[in-house]
């Protein structure tokens, strides 16, 4: 794991600027604890974070290639390139060269379409020093994050946007459409929320030169037709999780995995453990987060079962070493760790006890693995989303997310509900989420002919491999990156995602369950209650002291004559709230009250505390 930081200027002399490269850097230590390194140039300044999790040292980067004592290019990466053995060979370089070489020589033998022949969860920055240009690119699926700025006659750049914020000469500005992005989770590619930022896309290639930016995207989902009858398709998906698993494991020091007792985060653990016993390695190190007793745990619309039963099922049957995480409401309401949130994530979010659980949680492993791997998106490949069974939902004509939001009573995108009626008016958060929708209909691959329920349901997919992982992604990533714990993604494969993207949803929901096609491919691996648990999403608090808690919090904003949020807030939606909070205790309406909840309350702590200006 580590952090890019970065400032090119095509008529500044950034020699003169290291400080600010510096500060720049700086921001993103919680990235790399273990050290930093700087390179300047007259007109490009690159500055790296890195940590040293698996011990094998501080890496070389910025990757610099002189030719007769003249910089030819300076490279830098973050993430994990896996398999680079192949990569080596057509490169003609030795097998120890950094990946920061690597990305660097691709760069120079492929040019844009260098990242074809990268394969892992990356983000990288080049600098040509005789083309004048900048290259960044993100990986397929967009694991790693990476902002831009266009600034003066340039461009800053960084992992997250802590690091262009350092930029003395950068304020925080957020405008109508920022806001409208912000409170409906769209997860459009490319946006930034603060007015002038920007993300590569993911699967994309950008390349500025004095005035010009151009864009090459070199990987796509493709629409194919399936022709492998149910057996083969099970099969080839547990031989491409298997080779994903394998991969993300890697060669050096073992990540540990968080398991839910979910059929995602369960296969993975059972299939790392395998990997590892034809090692001769393991045990496996699996770590769970929990709220109070088991006894607390109430059923509802959402949840349908606690955690840990099924945690310790799979334990036992596999023999992990495990370790639990057991929080409270004060542990998830304490400011001080909402604030650490917030500057992990650089943005308010809708998720609240979510973000706060898995902070700690991450915090708590990075006392014993320096990364883990994750069950993550396993929803979005094989159909675990609840609002994918409900025909209602399905057949919505906006994003799902805010379609599940609607039919739990939310009224304006994803946690707008608490805004003044003058400032949704201006917003229009569920047209912005129409738009949204729109875009993402036009865009979808489809084959000739399709119709009718896998036709829809290839749209539903489409919806969340594009706009929900980009929300989804950004949210465990940070988190964990905020503690110096490296995350990967073994569901996050290119080839195991676009091959899902293909199988009908007649086969992938053959048995009439949320993803058949997974739980079918790892049977053999997991006890039967596990393999057949029924979806229950990452755990929240059911207690309805946090829900007073937060309501506590809201008065405090009310009454605080300096809130920057209070004049954006429905006063009489948040005192009639305040007077009845039992709607925040649990199940769907719970859900979509509480997001209305944190993101007032965040977007009041992110104003303060980022001193961002609203514009509109």
């Amino acid at each position: 794991m580590s952090g890019i930081a970065g400032w090119i200027d095509h008529v500044r002399d950034l020699r003169r600027e290291q400080p600010t490269l510096r500060a720049m850097t700086a921001a993103l230590a919680q990235r790399g604890p273990d050290g930093e390194r700087l390179w300047v140039t007259e007109h490009a300044a690159l500055g790296t974070r890195w940590s040293d999790a698996a011990g094998t040292g501080a890496p070389d980067q910025p990757w610099v290639l002189q030719d007769a004592g003249r910089t030819v290019l300076a490279a830098a990466v973050t993430g994990v390139l896996y398999d680079t053995g192949d990569l080596c060979r057509a490169l003609g370089v030795s097998a120890t060269a950094t990946q920061a070489e690597l990305v660097g020589r691709a760069w120079l033998r492929w040019g844009e379409r260098f990242a074809k022949h990268l394969d892992g969860a990356f983000a990288v920055a080049i600098w040509s020093e005789q083309r004048r240009e900048l290259v960044l690119a993100r990986d397929r699926l967009g694991n790693q994050p990476l902002y831009y700025h266009p600034f003066g006659a340039g461009v800053l750049f960084g992992s997250e946007r802590k690091a262009i914020l350092a930029h003395p000469a950068v304020e925080p500005v957020v405008d109508a459409d920022g806001l409208r992005e912000l409170f409906s989770y769209a997860g459009t590619a490319g946006h930034g929320i603060l007015k002038g930022f920007h993300q590569v896309p993911p699967g994309h290639v950008l390349r500025f030169t004095e005035g010009r930016r151009s864009s090459y995207r070199y990987w796509q989902l493709t629409a194919e037709e399936h022709t492998d009858d149910r057996a083969t398709t099970i099969a080839r998906i547990r031989e491409l999780l298997g080779d994903s698993v394998c991969r993300t494991l890697g060669t050096g020091a073992v990540p540990g995995i968080l398991l839910s007792g979910g059929i995602d985060s369960s296969a993975v653990t059972a299939l790392a453990h395998q990997a590892l016993a034809e090692r001769g390695g393991g045990p496996v190190r699996t770590f769970t987060v929990s709220f109070g007793s088991a006894e607390e745990f109430k059923q509802d619309e959402i949840w349908g079962s606690p955690d840990a039963p099924f945690v310790q099922s799979v334990v036992r049957h596999l023999g992990t070493e495990h370790t639990d995480l057991v929080l409270n409401t004060a542990d998830i309401i304490d400011p001080a760790v909402r604030g650490a949130v917030l500057r992990a994530k650089d943005v308010p979010s809708p998720l609240g006890n979510m973000n706060t659980s898995l902070h700690l949680l991450c915090g708590a492993v990075r006392e014993h693995v320096g990364s883990v791997l994750l069950g993550e998106i396993a929803d979005a490949v094989f159909g675990g989303f609840a609002w994918v069974h409900n025909k209602e939902l399905v057949e919505a004509p906006t994003l799902p997310w805010v379609a599940m939001a609607r039919f739990g009573g939310g009224k304006h995108g994803l946690g707008g509900d608490l805004l003044a009626p003058d400032l949704l008016g201006k917003l229009d958060l569920n047209g912005y989420c129409a738009d949204a929708y729109a875009g993402s209909m036009a865009e979808v691959p489809r084959l000739d002919g399709e119709s009718g329920q896998t036709l829809r349901m290839r749209e539903i997919t489409y919806f969340h491999l594009t706009r929900w992982l980009e929300t989804l992604l950004s949210h465990d990533e940070s988190l964990a990156s905020a503690v110096g714990l490296g995350t990967r993604m073994p569901y996050c494969d290119w080839r195991l995602v676009n091959y899902a993207y293909n199988v009908p949803w007649e086969l992938k929901s053959f048995d009439g369950r949320e993803k058949s096609l997974l739980r079918a491919a790892v049977a053999d691996l997991l006890p039967d209650d596990v393999v057949n648990r029924a979806k229950s999403p990452y755990p929240v608090t059911q207690d309805p002291a946090y829900g007073r808690a937060l309501c506590a919090r809201m008065e405090a904003l009310l009454a605080d004559p300096t809130a920057p949020a209070a004049p954006l807030a429905d006063t009489a939606g948040v005192r009639a709230l305040i007077d009845d909070p039992s709607v925040l205790d649990s199940g769907m309406r719970a859900w979509v009250a509480r997001a209305n909840v944190e993101m007032l309350l965040g977007l009041n702590d992110w104003l303060r505390r980022y001193g961002v200006k609203v514009e509109l």
